[in-house]
């Protein structure tokens, strides 16, 4: 079969491995845009959910990805300096520019023909450019430009979240997840910091729009905004800079692109990752989903013996593991819009609030998170997630 994937991220790269993993007879083809190495963003969160994934579908990449990825244990929620509320839980990240890279070597080992440097026009879904190709994989983002093209041709539709974001880097290596609300005379301001790699770690900023525009982050020179983000956070950063520049890219505002698609497939053509469906950043989904989506494409066209009945197949198990992702997705996206009706809470009071963004919960469990505020009571529990982390680890055959 002749595959086209467009776009060079975790999802059409990790399609392809899946794809050749399968059946090596496969003839795939990645195309991408950007140069090598050339992406944006730092690090990427993943959990022991998604490694088993990995290690059951390829364990050479997710070998790779694992010796990569940082460990942080707790979350951490600061309230302008009165005091921290603590979240149980750990995770992993991975530099976004390691784990492509991770992936693009891996693909290529499997006979993937890897084309940087090489765009597509945006009317090549229906101008012919891919003729011959059995089958076509748009995985080229949110803002997909070939879905956009013709959106009437999967029901596309895109909702613009309220609130404005960054995401940089910064010299502060933190050792927990860690949440900061600080309060400017314009209002609240806050980020999320973990960490991402050797000496770096990845801080996401976020406010609502009166803070943007009344902090004059709207109107400051780039250098000069980053700047006042570390006058602002500079308690949590302890006087560490920030990183605004990734790969030769600055750093730009964005406000989170809601998408969703009526039908992922038209004729031979599928949508993936992104370009078929987002969930909001503080998630922590987008990657996960993605790299399952390409796990799940790869065994659909492995057990049918038609690229329709594939797709159907795909669009119809994806939609249906999807939904309540992105409705929870939603959930949580609306609540930090609205997050200053709960910043009057003591640390504690908030950080129980935080957690459980998306649904009420009995009134015991509020108790029960009060008393795992005590540092001994915390020590307990990392030595008890450490140990459940360690048989996590060797039931999927981590070697590291």
């Amino acid at each position: 079969m002749r595959i086209v994937c467009v776009g060079g991220g975790p999802a059409a790269l990790y399609f392809a491995i899946s794809a050749k993993r399968r059946d090596a007879a496969h003839e795939v083809t990645v195309l991408e845009k950007d140069p090598p190495g050339a992406t944006y963003g730092w690090g990427v969160v993943c959990q022991d959910g998604l490694l088993d994934m990995l290690y059951r579908n390829d364990r050479d990449s997710a070998q790779a990805i694992r010796r990569r990825s940082r460990l942080w244990q707790e979350q951490e929620v600061h309230i302008g300096g009165e005091g921290v509320g603590y979240l149980p839980g750990y995770g992993f990240s991975v530099p976004r520019a390691g784990l492509l890279e991770v992936l693009a070597s891996r693909a290529d080992d499997l006979g993937v023909d890897v084309r940087h440097e090489h765009p597509v026009p945006d009317s090549a879904l229906t101008d012919g450019t891919f003729a011959d190709a059995d089958l076509v994989v748009v995985a080229d983002g949110a803002r997909s430009r070939l879905r956009d093209n013709d959106p009437e041709r999967f029901g596309t539709t895109t909702t613009l979240g309220r609130n404005p974001y960054i995401w940089l880097g910064t010299e502060k290596v933190f050792s927990a997840f860690t949440f900061a609300f600080e309060r400017t005379h314009a209002g609240w301001i806050w980020c999320y910091a973990y960490p991402t790699s050797a000496g770096v770690s990845t801080l996401i900023v976020e406010c609502a729009p009166e803070t943007f525009t009344g902090l004059g982050l709207d109107t400051l020179p780039h250098e000069d905004g980053i700047a006042l983000l570390e006058k602002v956070f500079a308690d949590v950063l302890e006087g560490c800079a920030l990183i605004s520049s990734s790969r030769g890219r600055e750093a730009p505002w964005l406000r989170f692109l809601e998408v969703r698609n009526e039908t992922w497939r038209d004729g031979n053509v599928v949508l993936l990752g992104d370009a078929a469906h987002t969930t909001h950043f503080t998630m922590g989904q987008g990657t996960r989903l993605a790299m399952a989506d390409a796990v799940m494409l790869g065994q659909s066209l492995a057990e049918h013996p038609s690229v329709a009945a594939a797709l159907a197949r795909f669009d119809r198990r994806g939609r249906e593991a999807l939904g309540s992702a992105q409705a929870s997705a939603r959930t949580g996206a609306a609540w930090f819009e609205r997050v200053d009706r709960y910043l009057d809470r003591d640390p504690v009071e908030f950080a129980y609030a935080l957690a459980h963004r998306q649904g009420s919960q009995p009134e015991w469990r509020f108790q029960q998170h009060r008393a795992t505020q005590y540092a001994a009571y915390r020590r307990g529990r990392r030595l008890a997630q450490t140990g459940r982390r360690w048989w996590r680890a060797r039931k999927r055959g981590e070697s590291l």
